[in-house]
Formats: C-alpha cells, structure tokens, sequence
C-alpha cells in the first residue's frame, strides 16, 4: 500500500478571527477513571496553538533554528468545567485577546458540541536563546493583529 498526497496530519482552520482545531480522545489520554487527564487539556491546547501560529505564517521552527528564540508559555490559567471521556470528539477553540511587544494572550476553550470542558488564559512569550523576552517580529504582530478577537 502506499501513501497518498491526502495522508497528512489533522489540521485546524480559521472560522473568522477563531482558530478550531479538531482533537479525538484516545485511550492514552485517560486516566484509570476513563477520563482524560487534567494534563492532557493542555496538550490539546499546545497543539491547537502551535497550528494556529503555523496557519497564520508564523514559522517557529525556522526562527529557532537560525538562533532566534522561540515561544515559551510565560503564564497560564486553565478552569475545568466537565470531562472529557474515551473517543469524544472534541474541538479547540483559540481566540488571540492581547498582543503585547514580546508576547500573544491567547484564550482557549475545550468543546464538546456546545458544550465548555475546560478553557484556559495563555500567555506566550518570545523568548531569545538566553531566555530573556525578545520583541516578535513586525509581520508576526501584524497578523496577530487582524486576529484579535474584540467580541465580534
């Protein structure tokens, strides 16, 4: 058998200014309860953000290569609402709320249908290879600021 073109990972999409980045539960991401894994909820989200920043022209792994930096999760909230259970299909819901010189807020919500499993506050921040915040670049802001969610 061999592989076609279409064989590619899952990816997100834009719905307006709202990235939705679809997420099965597997067997691996529960616990013995047959829940998933408070810790999980924020893989689900790594992922959804990491895919939103790639759709939106922002090449991390470019930046880091050639000794820029990269984005680290300088803060973070996350309320619990409702499990998750084995085979959900869920969705991520991000929506980028704040653009400041070295870092994005972005806010994040674990959906089940209508319904809110968890949703978190994150704060990603440039940081340079010392660690110290870094500006991000102009065209990266610029995007970011087309995305903005203003409650429309």
């Amino acid at each position: 058998m061999t592989a076609v073109a279409t064989d590619q990972p899952v990816e997100g999409r834009f719905d307006g200014r709202e990235h939705r980045f679809p997420v099965r539960v597997y067997f691996e991401d529960t616990d013995l309860s047959g829940v998933v894994y408070h810790a999980n909820y924020l893989r689900f989200m790594e992922r959804a953000r990491s895919d939103m920043l790639r759709l939106v022209g922002v090449d991390q792994r470019g930046v880091m290569e050639a000794g820029g930096g990269a984005y680290a999760v300088s803060d973070l909230t996350i309320k619990y609402r409702q499990p998750a259970k084995l085979d959900d299909a869920l969705v991520v819901v991000s929506r980028l709320t704040r653009l400041r010189a070295a870092a994005v807020v972005i806010h994040q919500r674990v959906m089940r249908d209508t319904q809110t499993l968890a949703e978190a506050e994150v704060t990603a921040a440039l940081v340079a290879p010392d660690g110290r915040p870094k500006r991000q670049p102009a065209d990266w802001a610029a995007a970011y600021e087309k995305l903005i969610w203003n409650g429309d």
